[in-house]
């Protein structure tokens, strides 16, 4: 099976370029600044935002499935435009298509959110994930959306070297921010899971332990051996941004439906 990864150059668009190679797949990944140096991958260079070039590539690679990935947090043309133009291409040449979606276009409660809630967004970047989820479900009914929240491992995930930087001093954790926190491989696993079935619309794929940003800064200031008295924190509320504050995925369903086992965060963070 030929696999497309779109945006392999993230985070988990090259776990699931990693872990899809050593299946044995063929696998193509994209990038657009970053060029993507993996192992076993055919780089391709593409910009989302440009549906030609979109189609052309898709064309061109004529893949099985597509992984789609991209986003970028202050660019709506990348995060819904380019969803959508991914999606159509994916749809015009018959592959099976896995879009990644996020807890963010959620507006937040106390409450758990199931997999197939209304999208609820309260700041631009949920908008533009909505947006992205609404086109891609008009464009093919049978795509799968994965809802996942943030994503942690090593060193390499922008959630944990948030952590690092505010257990040093450089940035701020808020302690009112509830999420569940999954696994790059965990997920990526999940992903693949998904591109071999048929479940179609949207599905939670997220750690099962809900915990603030705050929290989850002490847990890895416990991983990395790091004195956590330097941890700088405080409430989204009184900083007056206007973000999600408690958002906590049900993954229930996607736990009994695929093979993979969602880890909780503080297994994954235990020294």
């Amino acid at each position: 099976m030929t696999l497309l990864v779109v945006g392999a150059s993230g985070y988990l668009g090259a776990e699931v370029c990693r872990q899809a190679v050593a299946a044995g797949e063929r696998v193509v990944g994209t990038y657009h600044a970053n060029p993507v140096e993996l192992a076993g991958v055919e780089a391709r260079r593409v910009d989302v935002t440009d549906r030609a070039a979109v189609r052309a590539l898709v064309a061109a690679v004529r893949p099985a499935a597509v992984v789609s990935t991209p986003y970028r947090y202050d660019d709506w043309t990348v995060t819904a435009d380019g969803a959508a133009h991914v999606a159509y291409a994916a749809a015009e040449a018959g592959a099976r298509l896995v879009h990644l979606s996020s807890d963010a276009l959620h507006a937040g409660r106390p409450e758990p959110y199931a997999d197939d809630e209304v999208p609820t967004p309260v700041f631009p970047y949920g908008a533009a994930k909505a947006a992205a989820e609404t086109a891609v479900r008009v464009i093919d009914p049978g795509a799968a959306l994965v809802r996942t929240s943030l994503i942690v491992g090593d060193e390499r995930s922008k959630q944990i070297r948030l952590c690092l930087d505010a257990l040093a001093g450089r940035a701020i954790l808020f302690t009112d921010e509830a999420r569940c926190p999954v696994d790059v491989a965990d997920l990526a696993a999940a992903v693949l899971e998904l591109v071999a079935g048929d479940h179609a619309g949207p599905l939670n794929v997220a750690g099962p332990e809900a915990v603030s940003r705050a929290e989850l800064g002490l847990l890895v200031a416990r991983r990395f051996g790091i004195d956590p008295a330097g941890l700088k924190t405080a409430t989204s509320a009184a900083s007056g941004l206007l973000r999600p504050i408690e958002v906590r995925l049900d993954s229930s369903r996607a736990a009994g439906l695929l093979r993979t086992r969602l880890r909780g965060v503080t297994e994954l963070l235990a020294s």
